[in-house]
């Protein structure tokens, strides 16, 4: 979900789950791991239209739209993975499904921010990261 559309407590619940046992990409958590989860919570500013000459890794996340494809990679990815700006825009474009460089080719791109919240350890109580 990237438009608020429910309160905010009710959107963090239903997300979580979804991410937990409904994202393609991964197996569903399993009971066993349940303890061993590190909770993260992104809360994302409203999305802007922006150039891709404008996007700065680390601060901005990025939704990339083409031909009815959407892909949304956070803030926090790109540094994570080591990425500079053309990879984060090729990635973003992979994860819409979308050739690498469809960024470059009439793609509709929009950034974010984002405020952080988690957990040091797995089970303590949520704070800014």
């Amino acid at each position: 979900m990237v438009m608020a559309v429910q309160p905010l407590d009710e959107t963090v619940r239903e997300m979580a789950r979804a991410a937990a046992v409904e994202d393609s990409r991964f197996e569903p958590v399993t009971e066993a791991e349940l303890e061993k989860l590190q909770l993260e919570i992104s809360v994302l500013s409203p999305m802007f239209e922006i150039a891709p000459e404008d996007v700065v890794v680390g601060r901005h996340g990025l939704m990339v739209s083409y031909g009815g494809r959407r892909g949304l990679l956070l803030p926090q990815v790109a540094p994570e993975w080591g990425w500079d700006r053309e990879t984060l825009l090729a990635q973003t474009c992979h994860k819409a499904g979308l050739p690498p460089e469809q960024w470059k080719h009439g793609a509709t791109l929009e950034a974010f921010t984002a405020e952080v919240f988690g957990e040091a350890e797995p089970g303590e109580s949520l704070r800014p990261s």
